[in-house]
Formats: C-alpha cells, structure tokens, sequence
C-alpha cells in the first residue's frame, strides 16, 4: 500500500478539528444556522474527492486531492450550482416569477443560472456584457457558455463592456416590474452571503472526507467560493487555509470583495466575532495579463491537468486556479506531507471558446 493510500484510508477516521467553543454548549451541529436557511436542493453532492498522484508527484507532494465540483451536474456543472441552492431558494420564497443576472460572454455563472431557471421554471434574463476582450477567439461570441445560455432558454440583454452595467442590469429588473413581474436578482457569480452559504457545505465535505486538510486552493474572481469556504472553516473550528488565486488580475479587489462577503456569511453562521481581515489570502501572480487572457502558466496546467490527471481545464478559471497551486508548490508553500485540497470550480464549456488557446495546448 502506498503512502497515499494509508494517508486517505487515514482520512476517513472521525474528523479531528475542534469544535469546542462558546457556541458548543449552544448546538452540536456548528452549522446549525445555514441548515436552517431555505435551500432548493440542484446540485450532485457531495461531490468526489480524489487523489491526484501522478500531479503530486510532479509537484512533490505526497497528499495532493482535486475536489471535483466541475461534476455538480446541474446544465454542466461548476461551483455556482452550489451557491444558487440558497439564492434561487430565497427567490422561489419570495415568489419571484423571474431571475435577473449578469455575466460576460462565456459567464460560467450565467449558464448554471439559466440551467437552474429552466429545471425550476423561472423566466431568466440575463445581461450579457460584450467587450470586456480587446480580442476574442473564433466562436466566444456564439459557442460554449454562451450557447448554453440560449439552449437553456434565457432571455438575452447584449449590454456593452463600456455601459454603465450595474444601472443597466438594474434597468432590465424595473423594467419587469412595471411590467407586474416578481423580479429576483442573483448578483454577479451568486456571490452574497447568501449564495457562500453553499461553500460553507463544501468546507463541511472537505474536513469531512480529509480531516487533516491544511490547504484549500482554488480560482478566486467573484468572492464568493472563497468567503464560503473561510466562513464555514470558522463555524467548524478547523484550521485549514484558504488560498484564493486571482483569476481577474485584480487581487486586491477580489481580496477586499472576499473580506466583506467572507464577513457577511460568518455573520449568518452566527460566527462573525470570529472573522479577521488576515484570513483572506489571494495569490495574484498567475492571473496573466488580465481577465480571458491565458499566460504560459495557464498552458502548462492547463497541459499537466490532461496528460497528468485526466482533467479537462478552461483557460479562463480553472487553469488560472491550477497555475496558482503548482506555483506556490514549487515555492514551497506546502510541506509535503499535508495534504492539500485544489477545487476544481468547472468551466469546462469555456474551452471551445478558446480554440486557438487550446489547440496551443494541445500541442
């Protein structure tokens, strides 16, 4: 039996994270708040959490396991099923007849929001945002994401990069109701407290599958995966890191956007007391040059991933996510022996809107 092996049967014994407290005397179940929010349940979970071997050892990692919420199932799948859980939860409970949300082009989170519409039978009107790329690759404007989209059934708003958005989103929902619609506004990648209500679950799956987890790493651009996961860590007393890595070039923003998110969601898991501002780490040096622009580090996890894992990566997210873990591997962030967690948030219907990239890669 090898090393690994021993290290995830050792996985399954009963988690070891401490879960004493002032809220112990209170409620056995440190969640106990979010299983009280109304929740429609859409999602494949929980999802598998597997080793990466030939990866960990490239990398020099003994315990290296990919979280695969790419197999959430829902309109191809991807993080953001978990968050609409909760929003499209307090949508139907308020009545709402329609959802209005905003996104680029190939917006993972527009496509899972039009999925979610069609299985719950919400009208979706989505405000897609053209020009955030100076230069896009053959098919962005009509294959992956944004093919879904129309498959699904939503509405399509084409909003200019260079509008004001947020006045324009806001135009498209008063414009419904005027029209006598109950209008419901998922934010930009379900990315509320509300909506991180659906990452504090994961953290739950991940001490509950890998107790002695140390690191958790994923592709961070919205707030809301990463906010979730370090909120439910607190509730759950575990001491795992979170590590954020920017997907938009913009890691200070995203940073600040994880902090009041983060802040916000402790507070409905009744743990706020506990939030500190110096949780929140986003790694900025793999974003490339912007947002959609994929840099050699992309390319070569984008590679690895396949040829090493069978993992398909977009290089809009997930590759950007993956770069970031095996630079701060070959930095030596990880001790090789703890075990380390990269989730892999989907996207994989970007891919064909990239073909020039890919084909690069592919190589």
């Amino acid at each position: 039996m090898s090393g690994l092996d021993r290290k995830l049967m050792s996985m399954h014994s009963e988690p070891s994270f401490d879960r004493s407290g002032p809220l112990a005397p209170l409620m056995s179940d440190p969640l106990a708040p979010l299983h009280s929010l109304p929740r429609t349940r859409l999602a494949h979970l929980p999802t598998p959490l597997e080793p990466m071997r030939r990866l960990g050892q490239e990398l020099g990692l003994d315990a290296l396991f990919v979280k695969r919420d790419d197999c959430t199932g829902l309109g191809l799948g991807g993080n953001k099923v978990r968050k609409l859980e909760f929003d499209l939860a307090a949508a139907l409970a308020a009545g709402a007849d329609c959802v209005v949300c905003g996104g680029v082009v190939q917006s993972n989170t527009a496509r899972q929001v039009a999925a979610a519409c069609a299985k719950l039978g919400i009208e979706c009107h989505l405000g897609i945002m053209h020009g955030r790329l100076s230069a896009t690759e053959p098919g962005y404007d009509d294959t992956g994401n944004i093919l879904l989209d129309r498959l699904f059934g939503a509405i399509i708003h084409d909003i200019p990069w260079d509008e004001d958005r947020n006045r324009r989103l806001r135009r498209i929902a008063d414009d419904l109701r005027k029209g006598g619609r109950n209008v419901y506004f998922v934010p930009y990648g379900a990315s509320d407290a509300l909506g991180a209500m659906g990452y504090a679950l994961a953290a739950e799956e991940i001490v509950g599958a890998c107790p002695q987890v140390a690191w958790i790493v994923h592709g961070s651009g919205s707030a809301g995966t990463q906010a979730g996961l370090l909120a439910g860590l607190l509730a759950l007393r575990h001491p795992a890191r979170v590590i954020g890595i920017d997907v938009d070039a913009q890691a200070t923003r995203v940073a600040a956007d994880v902090d009041r998110v983060g802040r916000e969601a402790a507070g409905l898991l009744g743990v706020e007391d506990r939030w500190t501002s110096g949780a929140v780490e986003v790694a900025g040096n793999w974003s490339g040059p912007g947002y959609g622009i994929a840099d050699a580090s992309t390319h070569e996890a984008i590679r690895l991933a396949a040829r090493l894992e069978g993992l398909a990566l977009d290089p809009v997210y997930s590759g950007k996510g993956l770069a970031g873990l095996i630079g701060l591997a070959r930095q030596g962030r990880f001790a090789r022996d703890k075990a380390v967690v990269w989730i892999h948030t989907g996207g994989s219907p970007g891919i064909f809107a990239y073909p020039t990239t890919m084909a690069a890669v592919s190589a």
